[in-house]
């Protein structure tokens, strides 16, 4: 069933694993294409019968509390990105040589001829950001783009919609790579790569695979991170078209063929005439929100997918000048008594958090939550001498106490018993006690928030309102 065979849907019987965010697209679309369309799902939930409802009305059938079993006749399985690939429906699926396609996979193949080309980010942390600055750079080029995938308008609604694309900015997470076999992007970037989702992928091997999976058949640029030499490994490991440039970014000097940052001004020495001896001006660190570390590291690789599609220098800055960053990552929520108050409750791992801690010079952190299996050492050990206290809340602090008595013995830690409402005002409280005059109280948690709160989003709300209540009393 590859791409050019599957011009005629009718009456394909089409397996669509999962309902929820892509399963119930996927199912609908198909079933508008003519196909035979059946859904299985693991939960059988109030939600889930719901959802199932919406579905039989259309004529689909769903079976629910049943996503083991592959139905009779099944021509093709299309599954929700979080299906881990070691569940019995891929084994009996792969036993009955029936392909399994992720809903990106499902996207590409639906395309038209002249759909337009995407330009694809993966990398453990960043991406999201990433690809709405690349939007940003696009749209101020005069393109006509959108932030799709992993993030914002889905792939299927991109592709299929009423709205013509000039080129599409696509978040790529590693469970919806692992399942697109024939994606190719014009251009792509793995920003990073740290341990995370090893619970998915079984180990980092599988895991960086899959990222690696993003550069299969690049026309113009494979865009890697200097600093993460496992990103250039992947360049080096992927079969690309013909012409098609390794490009890496840096926060240093680039040489030719990178872009970096010279004197405060973000260059180009990649996209260039003779890029031996000249280099473009693209932007200032200035024009870069917030202008922290890897944030940089985004916007220059953002920069490089955007001059691999043509764009001028020019949207370059004024693309970066025109984003605002999403909420709760490293936004700045007030200064109180000299002291700056930054939530970035993004950070959800242990990578992201390093990345958050380098932006400053002197941080009270409030940490903790769920660890999903990481450990903290490497964290704490890079971050120590940054560090004049720490606040821990949620279920896993122990296990940074533990890396913080090892790596900074020194330095003051408060560990809070507690997950009601008001630990996260508590937390903050106790942050400002350490706190002294041009120090920065830092939330870049290291861990999930399900265990106090329904999501990072939920976490971050509550530290500003923490801290609004802080600068009320001051």
């Amino acid at each position: 069933m590859g791409s050019q065979e599957v011009t005629d849907w009718q009456g394909k019987h089409v397996t669509v694993a999962g309902l929820g965010v892509s399963g119930i697209p996927a199912a609908k679309v198909l079933h508008g294409l003519g196909a035979v369309v059946t859904v299985v799902n693991d939960g059988d939930d109030e939600r889930s019968r719901a959802q199932a409802a919406e579905l039989e009305a259309l004529g689909i059938t769903v079976r629910l509390g049943d996503g083991a079993t592959l139905p009779e006749g099944t021509e093709l399985i299309v599954t929700a990105p979080g299906w881990k690939p070691d569940k019995p429906l891929f084994a009996a699926a792969a036993a009955a040589d029936v392909p399994v396609w992720g809903d990106v996979e499902l996207a590409w193949r639906l395309r038209g001829p002249d759909a337009a080309p995407w330009l694809a980010v993966t990398g453990t942390n960043g991406k999201t950001t990433t690809v709405q600055m690349l939007a940003s750079i696009l749209t101020a080029a005069g393109l006509r783009t959108a932030a799709v995938g992993n993030i914002g308008v889905s792939l299927l609604d991109a592709v299929l919609g009423e709205e013509r694309y000039d080129v599409l900015a696509v978040e790529l997470s590693s469970y919806q790579l692992h399942w697109a076999p024939s994606l190719r992007a014009h251009s792509a970037a793995v920003l990073n790569l740290a341990p995370d989702h090893l619970d998915w992928h079984g180990s980092m091997e599988a895991y960086a695979a899959d990222k690696g999976r993003i550069y299969e058949g690049n026309r113009v640029a494979c865009v890697y991170n200097l600093a993460d030499k496992a990103t250039e490994d992947l360049v080096r490991e992927a079969d690309v078209e013909e012409g098609c440039r390794a490009v890496g970014f840096t926060l240093g000097t680039p040489g030719p063929s990178q872009l970096g940052v010279v004197d405060g001004i973000l260059v180009d020495r990649a996209f260039v005439e003779n890029r031996q001896k000249n280099a473009q001006e693209l932007a200032e660190v200035s024009d870069v929100n917030p202008p922290a570390p890897h944030n940089i590291a985004n916007a220059l690789a953002a920069a490089a997918l955007a001059r691999a599609f043509g764009v001028p220098a020019a949207a370059v800055r004024d693309g970066l000048r025109a984003f605002t960053p999403d909420a709760h990552r490293i936004a700045h929520v007030a200064d109180v008594d000299g002291v700056a108050y930054v939530d970035d409750s993004k950070a959800t791992n242990t990578h992201a958090a390093e990345a958050s801690l380098a932006a400053y010079e002197s941080i009270v952190w409030i940490a903790g939550g769920l660890a999903k299996g990481a450990t903290f050492d490497e964290l704490v050990a890079k971050s120590a001498k940054r560090l004049r206290g720490v606040v821990l809340i949620g279920a896993d602090r122990a296990l940074i106490r533990e890396a913080l008595v090892r790596h900074a013995p020194e330095v003051p830690v408060v560990d809070l018993d507690r997950t009601d409402t008001g630990a996260m005002l508590a937390a903050v409280r106790e942050a400002r006690g350490l706190a002294r005059k041009g120090d920065t109280v830092l939330l870049a948690p290291a861990c999930a928030s399900m265990d106090m709160f329904a999501n990072y989003n939920k976490r971050g709300d509550a530290f500003a309102e923490a801290v609004r209540e802080l600068g009320a009393s001051a």
